[in-house]
């Protein structure tokens, strides 16, 4: 059975840069890992110029983009509702753990990244799902166990601990 954990925070916060540093750590203990990031509304990764975009813009719903050495499918909406997370989760392939950045919203397990430099508020206080918080320092009055930020031993051992990955 695949298990979620997800990554939440303000931008800037340094999500992206723990999981990158987590997904190593994750193949190496010999978990297979996936990741779905929630991107702004506007992102692409088709370019000008380039066949598949040539396709998407005269129309196509679909456009699956494939070489010997990786495929992408890019699905436009066109009109239709954004896919929920279980929607997106359900198009990967098996592996052992999904890692979800972003999403802050869904009611999946999650590690808060919080960076008060960033001066935005916790979302843990909203946020039941929250089960710990990554941060350079423990933070006052916040229930949740805090993890250093920059410890990715720390990290991955809270992880193992409680089955999340």
């Amino acid at each position: 059975m695949t298990k979620l954990i997800g990554f939440a925070g303000w931008s800037g916060s340094g999500k992206t840069t723990l999981v990158t540093r987590l997904i190593p750590a994750l193949i190496e203990s010999g978990r297979r890992v996936s990741t779905v990031k929630h991107a702004h509304h506007d992102f692409d990764v088709d370019q000008p110029g380039k066949d598949s975009h040539d396709h998407r813009m005269a129309g196509a719903h679909e456009v699956l983009v494939a070489s010997s050495r990786r495929f992408a499918l890019m699905h436009e909406y066109r009109g239709e509702p954004e896919l929920t997370l279980d929607a997106l989760i359900a198009k990967l392939a098996p592996v052992d753990v999904v890692i979800v950045e972003g999403f802050k919203r869904d009611p999946i397990p999650k590690i808060e990244v919080h960076r008060p430099e960033v001066g935005k508020p916790l979302l843990q206080p909203d946020d039941p799902h929250i089960v710990a918080v990554a941060s350079p320092a423990p933070l006052a009055g916040v229930p949740v166990p805090h993890l250093p930020l920059d410890d990715l031993d720390a990290v991955l051992a809270f992880l193992i601990e409680r089955d999340l990955v």
